[in-house]
């Protein structure tokens, strides 16, 4: 069976997005620093973006693909025509609707019955290949919570946000065990195992 990977970038104080996210700050206040990584290492960082992008299936929140307030049923998505996933995406929502296929083969997949269906879902369109839960804190908390993840990979950025989204609130009896650690100027790589 596919393993369950999780890739957060978060800030040293625990956030993964900043305060007041908006529609135009979807990261919210200061939130776009965390992932400077990604775009002024990428080359030293190669491997772990290439990690983030390998899973055969996504699930993610319905924050992370529209932000938050009122549903927009023409909105498409941040990432334009061609989304960076290039597989299938479950964007858990209480307001379904039909799936949306983009270019270069990611399809987001609106579900409103639950974690469990998601990745029951998520696991058969993926085939041998990862499920990778994306995002936003949220949705990973509730995977966490029920066990359901198998490796957590934070790239853990060297600043301090002072407010927002954290990672780990009212996430208890989690036990991690790292298993490897890297990094650049920009970041620090922790993998940890996930001991269910």
């Amino acid at each position: 069976m596919s393993r369950v990977t999780c890739d957060l970038t978060i800030s040293l104080d625990g956030f993964i997005a900043g305060s007041n996210q908006s529609f135009t700050e979807p990261l919210g206040e200061n939130g776009e620093l965390l992932h400077t990584w990604m775009f002024e290492e990428a080359e030293s960082n190669a491997a772990e973006l290439e990690g983030i992008l390998a899973a055969g299936a996504y699930i993610m929140g319905r924050n992370m693909y529209a932000g938050p307030g009122a549903w927009d049923e023409q909105w498409r998505g941040w990432w334009g025509e061609e989304p960076p996933y290039h597989a299938p995406v479950f964007v858990l929502t209480h307001h379904p609707r039909e799936p949306l296929e983009m270019e270069g083969g990611t399809t987001f997949n609106f579900l409103a019955d639950g974690i469990e269906s998601a990745l029951a879902q998520a696991r058969k369109a993926a085939g041998s290949k990862d499920v990778a839960i994306a995002g936003g804190a949220q949705t990973a908390r509730q995977f966490l919570s029920a066990g359901l993840i198998d490796e957590l990979r934070l790239h853990i950025a060297p600043i301090v946000l002072g407010a927002g989204e954290r990672l780990l609130d009212g996430v208890t009896d989690l036990m991690l065990e790292p298993t490897d650690v890297s990094g650049s100027s920009l970041v620090t790589h922790v993998r940890y195992r996930v001991i269910h």
